[in-house]
């Protein structure tokens, strides 16, 4: 009996330690670090070691965003993963922002860390950043997955009912009841959504790099549109994910991290 009360401690410690130890992505003091970038401190985290990885969150997100691929990841690539400006750790006062920004930002946090280029996984509006950053940097890109990406704000491409809600927000606030930083924050990033971004068909066409465009079944943005991206991007693949909604990396996140992997680290005319 006696045996079994000190097993039963020393598990109980040893569960309490792996807990204790546990990370926590977007606020890991060993592994994040401010950075000089484009005129604002822009906070990144970096785990692992290997080929770089580069992967940027969605509005209103953070580097937590990626808590359940990124120890996946970092077993075998350099993880790469910071807040976006005027979101997480990242404060940009200006009164507006744009996706081009965030891109230029990616491109210049790379430069920054010495990195000439890097696979590149974004998520919702880091999806859309990741399009961009093929565009305006395409030497900073070996290959991109973008999950639930949009090219223009309206319900061609966000499901009816969504944009909808977006549409009744948009015309009922008023913005003169927003006081706090934080409320001007959020409104800021509101109409980052509803303005942009306003990318064309034939602009995905100059992105050359090997493209995995991802969606879920369920996503806030229309199979259709998510269909149309891949098929104007010249060397891309299109993966719809069964029973997931926008989360695809969440909901699914040991096949999402398996998949992705598998694109990146596969030659492209083989992988399937």
């Amino acid at each position: 009996m006696k045996s079994i009360l000190i097993l039963f401690i020393l598990i109980s410690l040893s569960l309490h330690s792996f807990v204790q130890q546990k990370i926590n992505y977007g606020n890991n003091k060993a592994a994040g670090k401010y950075y000089n970038i484009r005129g604002i401190k822009m906070y990144c985290e970096i785990y692992g070691e290997g080929k770089p990885l580069l992967m940027i969150h969605g509005n209103g997100g953070s580097i937590n965003a990626f808590e359940n691929n990124i120890p996946y990841f970092a077993r075998k690539y350099k993880v790469i993963v910071a807040d976006s400006r005027s979101q997480g750790k990242t404060i940009d006062t200006n009164d507006s922002s744009s996706f081009e920004m965030m891109a230029d930002d990616e491109a210049a946090l790379l430069d920054e860390l010495h990195i000439d280029s890097a696979y590149v996984l974004g998520w919702s509006d880091g999806g859309i950043i990741a399009l961009l950053l093929a565009m305006r940097h395409p030497e900073k890109v070996i290959k991109l997955a973008s999950s639930g990406a949009n090219l223009w704000p309206d319900s061609t491409a966000i499901v009816p009912s969504v944009w909808k809600d977006g549409k009744n927000y948009f015309d009922t606030v008023n913005v003169k009841y927003f006081t706090t930083a934080q409320q001007k924050n959020d409104w800021k990033l509101f109409l980052l959504d509803w303005y942009q971004p306003n990318i064309s068909l034939q602009q995905l066409h100059t992105i050359k790099c090997p493209s995995l465009i991802i969606g879920g079944d369920h996503d806030v943005i229309r199979i259709e549109h998510t269909t149309l991206i891949y098929q104007n991007i010249p060397n891309a693949y299109l993966w719809i994910v069964p029973n997931s909604s926008h989360g695809t990396l969440i909901d699914h996140a040991d096949e999402f991290n398996k998949k992705v992997d598998a694109f990146f680290s596969t030659p492209f005319h083989y992988w399937q």
